[in-house]
């Protein structure tokens, strides 16, 4: 759990200044940031407004996927076109059911899209804003219930002429807003089990507008912050070249695949590393933005045997599989003993793709080594990797 929190801060800090998390939790928004290119896709970042809203803690949010704020009445087809998003790298705005720490549910309007680097046009995060619906009046006995926000009727006149909107002088966008703002603090400490969960609570148009507003100012912190440590970020894909680009759906595809191993596109100059998974970050002590964008060469040292590295050059020029024992260098400069295997993958139309390397350490003999050969875990990997690549071919296909 320490190595994979260690991820996430290295993840959110690797792109963005010191500085950039006190600029954001100034803006008061609810909003998480999450990346996709690690494994279970966690929140890197939570907002204070966030914790707040959800009721939990910063430890108990980073790392984890967002499904945790789901529940029992979330609607399916809602989570099926977030994550179709997520696939496709496109925003999306929608209305959905959570849940909060201590089990109570309420609607909110849920604003997510894509970061990307400004770069090569990856997707380096993604960004989700959270918008409570305070959703439509119904009435309760005596009281104007909204979402579950009680309010009598002889005692609290102020959200009922905001909300209620009786007279036209007082209906103004600002005057809504000072009322949401009341309601809100008055969500966050009431107790509302009784909301309507089964029945959909749609946006109201200020929200909509509230999100996106929220949105835009996010990625203007984002994109400044991010211009200290060179790694610019955008909101609009900048490089339209992507051939060395994965979608998101392939790297969370790829992220479930625990092994130890690289993706490398051939179609681009020097066969560059486009994929790198979490085992092999934690083989070699590289970082990801160390690794991705370099050939696999930067792992030879001074007692590599060129003779093996002229096999595996010859191996990729044939399109072959090719399997060696290599020594290899760690970003300490320690040396292991690498049984590398190295692969074609071919998409859904039969074209080569990329090639995945898997390597084992072969000085290592923990249990897991020996549970099975090395030869069964290159071909597990390889398969895994396979299917993933076709998968996601597939549905790029489908949808274009």
């Amino acid at each position: 759990m320490e190595l994979h929190l260690g991820l996430t801060e290295q993840s959110f800090n690797a792109i963005y200044s010191y500085w950039v998390r006190e600029a954001l939790d100034e803006l008061g928004d609810s909003f998480v940031i999450t990346d996709p290119c690690i494994s279970g896709h966690p929140i890197v970042y939570a907002s204070s407004g966030f914790l707040k809203m959800f009721g939990y803690s910063k430890d108990e949010v980073i790392g984890k996927n967002g499904r945790m704020f789901q529940g029992p009445k979330t609607n399916r087809r809602s989570v099926m076109e977030i994550r179709e998003a997520i696939r496709e790298e496109k925003a999306i705005q929608i209305s959905m059911l959570n849940y909060r720490k201590d089990g109570t549910p309420f609607w909110i309007l849920f604003h997510m899209c894509p970061v990307y680097s400004k770069e090569d046009g990856k997707v380096v995060h993604f960004l989700g804003v959270q918008v409570p619906i305070l959703g439509k009046m119904r009435r309760s006995g005596g009281e104007v219930v909204r979402n579950g926000l009680n309010f009598c009727e002889a005692g609290n006149k102020f959200p009922e002429t905001v909300f209620g909107c009786c007279r036209r002088e007082v209906s103004s966008d600002t005057v809504i807003e000072l009322g949401r703002g009341f309601a809100l603090d008055y969500l966050l400490s009431s107790d509302d089990r009784d909301v309507e969960a089964d029945e959909p609570c749609e946006a109201s148009e200020l929200e909509k507008r509230k999100a996106t507003a929220a949105v835009n100012n996010i990625l203007s912190v984002l994109v400044h912050y991010s211009q200290t440590t060179g790694r610019l970020v955008c909101g609009k894909r900048c490089c339209l070249s992507g051939m060395g680009l994965l979608g998101a759906s392939l790297n969370i595809s790829l992220g479930r695949i625990k092994q130890s191993f690289v993706l490398t596109n051939p179609q681009l100059p020097d066969m560059p590393i486009v994929y790198a998974s979490d085992a092999f970050l934690r083989l070699t002590g590289f970082a990801r933005d160390e690794v991705l964008g370099h050939n696999c060469r930067f792992l030879s040292g001074m007692n590599t045997d060129p003779a093996t590295q002229f096999q595996i050059k010859e191996c990729i020029q044939a399109v072959r599989p090719c399997t060696v024992r290599i020594l290899n260098y760690r970003k300490d400069k320690s040396s292991f003993w690498n049984f590398l295997h190295i692969s074609p993958v071919r998409n859904a139309a039969g074209k080569v793709a990329y090639f995945v390397g898997v390597q084992i350490n072969d000085d290592c003999s923990n249990q897991e080594q020996r549970e099975l050969s090395p030869e069964m875990q290159h071909l597990s990997v390889v398969g895994a990797v396979k299917v993933a690549v076709r998968s996601s071919s597939m549905i790029s296909a489908s949808t274009s």
